[in-house]
C-alpha cells in the first residue's frame, strides 16, 4: 500500500530541489525556447529521472553516500562547473552561427536534435551534481521513521520523481510559450542572457561559492 506520507514528504523534497531556479532550470527554459515544448520535456523527464535515482540512492545507501562524498565536494563543484561552460560554449558557438548574415531565422537555425538526445544531454548535466544526492541523504535521515518500511521508500521515490518533473514541466512549458511569441531578435538576447547566467552558476561553483 502506497504511504501517504511518505509520498507527500518525497513530493515536498521533488519541489524542493527544483523550485530553486538554479542552471539546470535555466537550461531547460532555454532548450523549450530555442526547439519547442517536446524537446523541453525531455530536458524535464531528464531531470526528474536523475533526482528520482539519487533519491533512491539516498533511501537505500543513507549514510554510507555522505561518507562516500566526503572529502570529494571541491572535485565535484569543479567538474559541475566545467560541465556547465562546456554547454555555454557550445551554445555560443550555435547562437553565432545561427546570427550570421544569410541565416533566415533563429527558430529555422535551430538544429534538429532528436529527444534522446536531448534527454542524454540533460541526464549528464543533472549527474555531474551528486550533491543532490547529498540533499536526500539528508532529508531521508530526518524522516527516518516515516520512510522506511511497507513501501514507504518506493512512495518517497515515487513523491520525488512527480514533484521534480511537475516544477520542470512548467519551466519547459513557459519556454516554450515564449518562444512561440518571440521574434528572432528577442530569443537571440533571451539566449544570451540564458548563457549568463549559467556561466555565473558556473563561476560560483568554481570559486566554491
Amino acid at each position: 500500500m502506497l504511504s501517504i506520507g511518505a509520498f507527500g514528504a518525497g513530493l515536498l523534497a521533488g519541489l524542493g530541489i527544483a523550485l530553486p531556479l538554479g542552471a539546470i532550470g535555466v537550461l531547460i527554459v532555454r532548450e523549450a525556447v530555442e526547439r519547442g515544448l517536446r524537446a523541453g520535456a525531455s530536458a524535464a523527464l531528464a531531470v526528474a529521472c536523475v533526482d528520482l535515482g539519487y533519491a533512491v540512492v539516498a533511501v537505500l545507501l543513507g549514510q554510507r553516500v555522505s561518507q562516500a562524498l566526503a572529502g570529494w565536494e571541491r572535485t565535484i563543484q569543479l567538474v559541475g562547473a566545467a560541465a556547465l561552460m562546456a554547454v555555454v560554449v557550445v551554445g555560443l558557438q550555435r547562437l553565432w552561427r545561427s546570427t550570421r548574415p544569410g541565416t533566415a531565422t533563429r527558430a529555422a537555425a535551430a538544429p534538429a536534435v532528436p529527444s534522446a538526445h536531448i534527454f542524454g544531454r540533460f541526464v549528464a548535466l543533472t549527474a555531474v551534481n551528486p550533491m543532490t544526492a547529498v540533499y536526500f541523504v539528508a532529508l531521508t535521515t530526518g524522516l527516518a521513521d516515516q520512510v522506511t518500511g511497507n513501501g514507504a521508500g518506493a512512495a518517497f521515490a515515487v513523491g520525488v520523481f512527480l514533484g521534480s518533473l511537475s516544477w520542470q514541466l512548467v519551466l519547459a512549458a513557459g519556454g516554450a510559450l515564449a518562444g512561440v511569441r518571440m521574434t528572432d531578435r528577442i530569443r537571440v538576447g533571451v539566449s544570451l542572457a540564458g548563457y549568463a547566467i549559467v556561466t555565473l552558476y558556473a563561476l560560483g561553483l568554481a570559486a566554491g561559492i
